[in-house]
């Protein structure tokens, strides 16, 4: 089992498109074996890098595999579509897991956001965000009711659950609930209000803009923010000797996922550009850091991170 208490965690988001079943699984068992504490995919039906009109392997049935044939990291979506699946059922299918992978499941959640995806597939995509964002703030309750081995109620406009029940309860006494997002009104009060841990991305100022407005609302509702579990998402990363050579595969990896244009303010270069780039996270206390792998998931950049990068991390974190 991962050490939940260790200064630094590094966790590996493993693209789950344009990948093949073999590539995205060997590369999950790669970051176990190099060391990473979590292991995640992304939970959507189409891809949303570059072209939607490719492959992508659907997620929950993905991390019931991983469970399989993992046993250390812990396991969850970055983060699970809300829209997708019935809250109740959601609570089912991650305690399933729990057990598969013998208590190391972690509950990802967030409003989603693709419509293409939604309208492809005829999933219910509402009238906007704000009503995607209320449907969240239905669901979250439901799923820490079922996940804490009480019955759940939900008489909402969204969901109509009557005293659904999961048993058997996870393997976890708490599984946790991860909220993906920063929205400063609603996402980061339910952040506040139930979950375990959140997940942010973007620059060091959005990640610090986010971090006061969570902590105003725990302070609103009487709540140590001390235990809600910081990780933020690293964008993509790529080390290699050189910053020119780094940033050549950056560009190929970005070219090979449907074309898609790369993305900016990226940690790409050397482990000493990389660390740089990620130490003002780990100063502001976002100690688990969770880096994306695009397929084909590069296998240098995910050992160099594990290897160089984290004692450089460690070290900011033990001076601190």
């Amino acid at each position: 089992m991962p050490d939940r208490t260790a200064p630094l965690r590094l966790g590996a988001n493993c693209w789950n498109q344009y990948t093949t079943w073999e590539g995205w699984l060997a590369a999950e068992q790669r970051a176990e074996a190099l060391g990473y504490d979590s292991l995640w995919t992304w939970d959507h039906v189409y891809p949303i890098v570059g072209s939607p009109e490719g492959p992508i392997l659907e997620a929950m049935t993905a991390l019931a595999a991983l469970a399989a044939t993992t046993s250390r990291a812990t396991i969850g979506m970055m983060v699970g579509a809300n829209t997708f699946r019935n809250p109740a059922l959601t609570a089912k299918m991650i305690t399933t897991i729990d057990h598969i992978s013998a208590g190391r499941a972690v509950l990802g959640i967030g409003a989603a956001w693709f419509e293409t995806e939604h309208q492809g597939f005829g999933i219910d995509f509402g009238d906007g965000f704000p009503e995607r964002l209320r449907r969240l703030g239905e669901a979250v309750p439901v799923m820490r009711a079922m996940l804490d081995g009480e019955r759940a109620t939900a008489t909402g406009p969204a969901y109509a659950v009557a005293g659904a029940r999961n048993d058997p309860a996870p393997v976890q006494r708490r599984l946790p609930i991860l909220i993906g997002g920063g929205g400063r009104t609603v996402t980061l009060k339910l952040v506040a209000r139930y979950a375990d841990a959140n997940n942010l991305g973007g620059t060091i100022e959005n990640v610090r803009d986010a971090e006061a407005a969570l902590v105003r609302h725990c302070e609103a509702i009487g709540r140590d923010e001390r235990t809600i579990e910081r990780t933020v998402g690293t964008g993509t990363l790529i080390i290699r000797d050189s910053r020119a050579e780094a940033e050549q595969v950056f560009r190929r990896i970005f070219a090979e996922n449907g074309g898609a244009t790369p993305w900016e303010r990226q940690p790409v270069g050397t482990p000493e550009d990389v660390a740089a780039h990620l130490a003002p996270y780990v100063e502001l206390g976002y100690h688990h850091l969770i880096a994306g792998f695009p397929g084909p998931h590069d296998e240098e950049s995910m050992t160099r991170f594990a290897t160089e990068v984290r004692p450089a991390l460690e070290r900011i974190i033990r001076a601190g």
